[in-house]
């Protein structure tokens, strides 16, 4: 997972580990959310609907083929800021950049370079999970790395 490692620290000046870079964890909290409304502070990230919830969105949004990359096992394809923040919508790269005390633009480009990886890696086989708890067991299996 070197790419991924490597970008991260790009991110983050070259600083701390996957554990330390709040956008990372964002991401993360992205992919593992279960989509129901539970109670903490989830705010933003309550409504994604976890990893099949954001594949869905770039599907209904016209840009299924970038998130079909990202699964399968071939190149992944880039999603630029603007992309993003159309999928996913300016209100919830909003609340994520004001959570994190950056601009909408720094959010959106950040999770532009994180997430394509972030899904490749908790898609290893080109399929997506088939429960909710594979999805979390290879985020926690990530951040042991």
């Amino acid at each position: 997972m070197g790419l991924l490692d490597g970008l991260i620290g790009n991110l983050m000046g070259g600083a701390g580990g996957s554990g330390s870079n709040p956008l990372l964890q964002i991401a993360m909290q992205m992919l593992a959310n279960k989509g129901g409304g539970g109670a903490g502070g989830g705010g933003a990230l309550d409504s994604m609907g976890g990893l099949s919830g954001i594949i869905n969105a770039f599907q209904q949004g016209g840009l299924g083929h970038i998130a079909d990359s990202w699964v399968g096992t071939g190149e992944n394809l880039p999603v630029s800021a603007d992309q993003l923040t159309q999928i996913l919508g300016s209100g919830k790269i909003g609340e994520i950049a004001s959570q994190l005390g950056m601009s909408n633009s720094d959010a959106a480009g950040g999770l532009a370079k994180i997430l394509p990886e972030l899904i490749n890696h908790v898609t290893p086989n080109g399929q997506m999970p088939a429960s909710h708890s594979m999805v979390e067991d290879a985020l926690a299996m990530f951040l042991k790395k």
